[in-house]
């Protein structure tokens, strides 16, 4: 499996090491653009000296030619998912059909600026319709917004909109229950929100203590935040029980949709009792994820919700669309203008593309592809949970580690000398030494092979020369780091040594 490495070969990582930084090949005077001479008088010394200072000092001088070969040569150095398997556990990352980024980049779309008028922007309108009505139907639900720009500010938005509610009944109560298998975002947002977040624990089969919630929820508990399928890559397949018992007791259903790609077109969490929930578009519905840019994370609500929703909210009147402000019960807006349109057309351009039957079949291969790598790796690494996995397969080092020292960190680091970005490692806290393993649907059986090859060779290879383990990776750009201390003396401003 050694050979089957993506990293640059010897003569980049050398080439890599000559060179320095943008500002260690600074040349002063040196320019990347020609601009003709200007029709009113050039300035003079003092004055180009002073715009020297205000703009150009402390940057980079260099020709257009060093530009593109330095951002060329640290393209090469990135790993990404057109070069193979990015199998982020929990976190979606996904091939993205190009057709989508050429619908986004159609000058009607691309081009349309957030204070155009609304009669000059009905196709940008209908389309955020239609896609909202899309998403309603897709997860049982009555009313959608767009408008959060990431799955964490949609959480935030849905638990504003509780807390709404709530209040308006007369009493926003006090406590928000949260299970030990959630997403690390949940707790941050109740205590965003003013609540007081409590863990509810998991039973032996991952899914949330029943016995343990019907004790717990009382007066005081506005809601609980379910992430369904949860972090252990288990379907909570009791939620509809818990939805009812907390409807019982005057409780809210907070789904966290982040890992529907595994429910998608299979089964709707509006239908199992929940009253809103937030969808990650850049996990189930293929935009880009990752790398600082834009997100989309939408909230859906139940019809008893709906007047609570940001605003603006999308009308139709007729053939015509409008925004709606006006709306008093309103949580008020979650982020400037709309959200982030581009998202929306590559989401709306998926799921046209797709249509029911085939996001029902990106839903099932989700599921499929994950329980081909636990049945794989089942033998190879310890599986603390023995159900069926849905979107990600959660594994963790405890046998590896037994005799070897190697630990989960050591496995990660040395799958990147065999070409694969490694997992989600230590998550859910739940797991020690968990290995979070997300195939997604986009991958082939060819792929998922590898893969599986891959771990196999590594855990062998643990047993007979732990320390290669240790040591790896030993064939990328960059080899271990020292993360405590990157962690604890952050470099994060570059200063010349001179």
């Amino acid at each position: 499996m050694e050979s089957r490495t993506l990293t640059p070969p010897a003569r980049d990582r050398e080439i890599r090491e000559r060179r320095g930084l943008l500002f260690e090949e600074s040349r002063r005077g040196r320019r990347g653009i020609d601009l003709p001479p200007p029709e009113f008088p050039e300035p003079s010394r003092e004055i180009e000296d002073e715009i020297r200072r205000d703009l150009v000092d402390g940057m980079p001088e260099l020709s257009e030619v060093e530009v593109v070969r330095h951002f060329t040569r640290l393209s090469r150095l990135n790993f990404a998912i057109d070069l193979g398997l990015y199998p982020l556990g929990s976190c979606t990352m996904k091939h993205n059909p190009k057709v989508n980024e050429w619908a986004a980049r159609l000058a009607g779309f691309a081009r349309v600026h957030p204070y155009t008028p609304e009669r000059l922007a009905q196709g940008c309108l209908e389309l955020m319709h239609d896609l909202e009505r899309m998403l309603c139907a897709i997860t049982g639900m009555d009313a959608v917004s767009l408008q959060p720009s990431a799955g964490a500010q949609g959480e935030l938005t849905g638990i504003m909109i509780i807390r709404a509610y709530l209040a308006a009944q007369g009493s926003p109560r006090s406590v928000v229950l949260v299970p030990d298998s959630a997403h690390g975002t949940n707790p941050a947002t109740v205590r965003f929100c003013g609540y007081t977040a409590e863990q509810v624990p998991s039973d032996e089969k991952g899914c949330v203590d029943i016995a343990y919630l019907d004790r717990r929820v009382d007066g005081e508990v506005a809601a609980m935040m379910v992430t369904n399928p949860n972090t252990l890559g288990v379907f909570e397949e009791n939620i509809a029980r818990v939805a009812a018992l907390l409807h019982e007791r005057g409780a809210l259903l907070y789904m966290d949709g982040a890992n529907m790609n595994a429910m998608i077109g299979i089964t709707r969490p509006g239908d199992a009792g929940a009253d809103v929930m937030h969808l990650n578009l850049h996990k189930t519905f293929s935009t880009p994820h990752g790398g600082g840019g834009p997100g989309a994370g939408p909230v859906a609500v139940k019809k008893h919700l709906e007047p609570f929703l940001p605003v603006p909210r999308i009308v139709k009147e007729g053939e015509a669309f409008r925004l709606e402000s006006e709306r008093p019960r309103s949580v008020g807006r979650v982020r400037t203008f709309y959200g982030n349109f581009g998202m929306f057309v590559r989401a709306y351009a998926y799921i046209r593309a797709l249509g029911g039957k085939g996001l029902r079949e990106a839903g099932e291969t989700a599921i499929l592809n994950a329980n081909y790598l636990r049945k794989g790796l089942l033998g190879v690494l310890h599986l603390p949970y023995l159900g069926p996995s849905y979107h990600e397969v959660v594994l963790s080092d405890r046998e590896i580690q037994k005799g070897t020292g190697v630990r989960t960190l050591d496995l990660a680091k040395r799958l990147m000398d065999f070409g694969f970005h490694p997992p989600t490692v230590y998550f859910p806290l739940i797991v020690p030494g968990a290995l979070m393993i997300e195939p997604t649907e986009t991958e082939s059986r060819e792929e998922l092979d590898a893969f599986i090859a891959a771990m196999k060779a590594i855990v062998e290879e643990a047993r007979t020369d732990p320390d290669r383990v240790k040591t790896a990776p030993h064939t990328t750009p960059v080899r271990r780091l020292d993360e405590v201390a990157a962690a604890r003396q952050p470099r994060v401003r570059w200063k010349p040594d001179h």
